[in-house]
Formats: C-alpha cells, structure tokens, sequence
C-alpha cells in the first residue's frame, strides 16, 4: 500500500469513528430530552418526506459528510503543519459553533420542507426552524451540539498523523 492510499484509509477509518462518537452523542442528547436536532433527518428530508426513508437515507449521506469533513480536517492540520487532540477540540468547538451560528439559522431558505422564522407552517413545509443556535430543538441543543463536534475534531487531531 502506498503511503498515500494509507493516509486515505486512515482519514476514512477515523473520520468514520469521528462521525460515529459525534452520532451517538447528539442522538444519545435527542433520546435524553436535551435536544430535538437531528441533523440526518433534517438532510434525510431534504430528498424524502417520508420519514423513515428521510432517516435512512439522512443517515447515509450525513455519513458521507462526516467523511468529507474528516477531509478537510486533514487539510486543516496540513496547512498549519500540525496536528493533537487540543488543536482538533478546538477546530471542533469551531465546527460545532459555525454550524449553530451560520448554516442552521439559513437552512429554512434552501430547504424545501422547513418553514421559515416568518412564515409558519404550510402543507409543503412543515418543519420546525432551528433557528439562532439551533434554539427551538431545546435551549441545551447547543451544548450539546458543540460538545458533540468538539469530540469529533478531537478523535480527528489525536489519530490524524502529519506525514
């Protein structure tokens, strides 16, 4: 195996159990009451309003995307020229935070079933907003979101080796 195709398998494999510990610990918050955000239903119902399909296939492309941000984490640490679990805890915490500040809040103008922060509900789009911090899933959910991402950058900087 070439070095190449072995930092590739390595980001696969850890980004894999990156994705995972982020996962267990949001659906772990959602099935505890701290929060209602699923991020792979709300993917899953961008293509599906079915709901156990909008699940399975959320599911399948939320991991893709926690591969492709496993990715960019590499490419993070590449051009910083390091890489540690302190440095991916704190790229995490990062992470975490842009998603609650910036992408969720904008989600109901590119998502074809979630109703938007001035407009209720209507028989097409019948979503709940997240809103500011994700905020109307549970005023935990960006504790636990942040945490959740701050894991996942940490097993990312801990197992990711700069060659």
């Amino acid at each position: 195996m070439t070095q190449t195709a072995a930092e590739i398998a390595t980001i696969l494999i850890w980004g894999f159990a990156a994705t995972a510990t982020l996962s267990a610990v949001m659906f772990g918050a959602q099935r505890l009451g701290y929060s209602r955000l699923s991020i792979p239903f709300l993917i899953g119902t961008m293509f599906t309003g079915e709901r156990s399909g909008a699940h399975a296939l959320g599911l399948v492309f939320y991991l893709l995307g926690g591969w492709l941000f496993a990715f960019i984490y590499y490419f993070i640490f590449a051009s910083i020229g390091r890489t540690g679990w302190e440095l991916g805890l704190l790229i995490g915490s990062i992470h975490g935070l842009v998603l609650l500040v910036m992408m969720l809040p904008l989600l109901p103008y590119v998502h074809p079933r979630m109703a938007s922060e001035y407009e209720g509900p209507i028989r097409g789009r019948r979503l709940q907003p997240p809103g500011f911090l994700a905020l109307n899933y549970g005023y935990r959910t960006p504790l636990t979101t942040i945490v959740a991402h701050a894991l996942y950058g940490l097993i990312l900087g801990a197992r990711l080796a700069l060659t």
